[in-house]
């Protein structure tokens, strides 16, 4: 066993692939952001004047997954750091939260608790009543004269986990402040985000609006070779490699990030194998690695409510009969029964019908409509993941929840 794991590590130390692996990884930020130009421009027209102390408008960047959203938003944020004097009568202070993390975005309380945090401020993460939160936020900015921007990515999880009425608090807090001021720069995967926002959030939040359009075969390919030139060693892709990776992503809505990790995946799973060269073959496996963690992660970090539709489903259909489908009103009568064990509320049988149909464009689940004759249409559901995948998603569930 040792003389196998010495091969292993030994192999390893030779290290044929890769130069430096972080220039591919999502928390790396390049010197230049290929086909991004416009957009960076219009971030740093709307948000220079915060180089004189002044206020901007509020600012939406909105576009699918791996469009450059985040790269270019903190690329502005270095260069704004790099260009506000030193001499000046106020601090420019501009601090990211990505609201999908786990334990500091999923309530109010924790949010503000961390801004706080960042903002050189002392706060427990629980305890406190909410008021006392928000005084100890604004207490904290308006200590010295501060001009601050807070950028809130994938903002649409924090509706979803909290609701608009904290967005609105948060872009009216201005009027309580008397030294310092704040911008708030939110970040979105969903395009129909703001459609479904109340009006008067609306209004505040999306004061300007950027964009983002998924990339294209050739833009990706782009993007790959930049990164690709500085992350592998010379001589090492197999020709054609960089072009699947960019079809592939491009069929996935112009994902650059999906390109990238597709390309490190791949790099990895040939140096695992002590290959000299990473072959096309890598790629297809790299593939099928990341839509597995994929919806792993999708599932663990979605809201209860949609861990316990689809902890229902994967109960019932366990216990079905002869790999049978089960139908909607089956699944919320048992989700009901969870709601209730996990102290939760019961949401409609429409809004759970709607957190079937998300759960079949992910791919989790297939759901097909049946007619019943006069008795009208049911929908039937099976698993559209391998039996691997769903023990892994039902662990997930289960250590979230007091499942079954």
């Amino acid at each position: 066993m040792k003389l196998d794991i010495d091969k292993i590590f030994d192999s390893f130390d030779k290290n044929n692939i890769f130069k430096d692996k972080t220039i591919l990884q999502s928390n790396y930020s390049p010197s230049e952001i290929p086909h991004r130009e416009e957009q960076i421009k219009q971030i740093a027209s709307i948000l220079a004047p915060v180089l004189r102390g002044e206020k901007t408008s509020n600012l939406f960047l909105y576009g699918k997954t791996g469009t450059g959203k985040t790269l270019a938003m903190r690329f502005v944020q270095e260069e704004l750091y790099k260009r506000v004097k030193k001499d000046a009568d106020f601090k420019l202070k501009i601090e990211y939260l990505n609201c999908k993390m786990k334990k500091v975005s999923d309530t109010e309380y924790r949010i503000l608790a961390e801004l706080v945090k960042k903002m050189g401020g002392d706060v427990p993460l629980t305890g406190l009543p909410t008021q006392a939160i928000y005084n100890k936020f604004i207490e904290t900015i308006d200590s010295e004269k501060n001009l601050v921007v807070l950028i809130l990515d994938e903002i649409d999880q924090t509706v979803k986990k909290i609701s608009s009425d904290f967005l609105y608090s948060l872009v009216r807090l201005n009027s309580e402040l008397s030294k310092s001021q704040i911008c708030l720069v939110g970040i979105s995967n969903d395009l129909r985000f703001l459609e479904e926002l109340d009006p008067r959030v609306r209004s505040s939040l999306s004061e300007e609006e950027i964009l983002f359009h998924p990339y294209n075969a050739l833009q990706i390919q782009d993007i790959l070779n930049q990164r690709a030139e500085l992350a592998f060693k010379e001589g090492v892709l197999q020709e054609g490699v960089i072009n699947k990776c960019a079809a592939l992503a491009a069929k996935e809505h112009g994902d650059a990030r999906r390109a990238l990790d597709l390309l490190r995946v791949a790099g990895e799973l040939a140096e695992r194998d002590n290959s000299k060269k990473i072959l096309l073959k890598y790629i297809d496996n790299a593939n099928e690695k990341i839509e597995k963690d994929k919806i792993l992660e999708t599932i663990s970090s979605e809201p209860k409510q949609f861990q316990l539709v689809l902890g229902s489903i994967i109960y019932l259909l366990e216990h079905q009969k002869n790999d049978l489908p089960v139908f909607t009103g089956e699944v919320y009568d048992f989700y009901q029964q969870l709601c209730l064990k996990n102290r939760l509320e019961i949401l409609t049988q429409r809004r759970v019908g709607e957190i079937i149909q998300e759960l079949d464009m992910l791919g989790i689940i297939n759901v097909r409509v049946i007619s019943k004759g006069r008795g009208g249409r049911m929908r039937e559901i099976k698993m559209a993941i391998s039996k691997e995948i769903t023990n892994k998603a039902k662990e997930i569930i289960e250590n979230s929840l007091n499942y079954v």
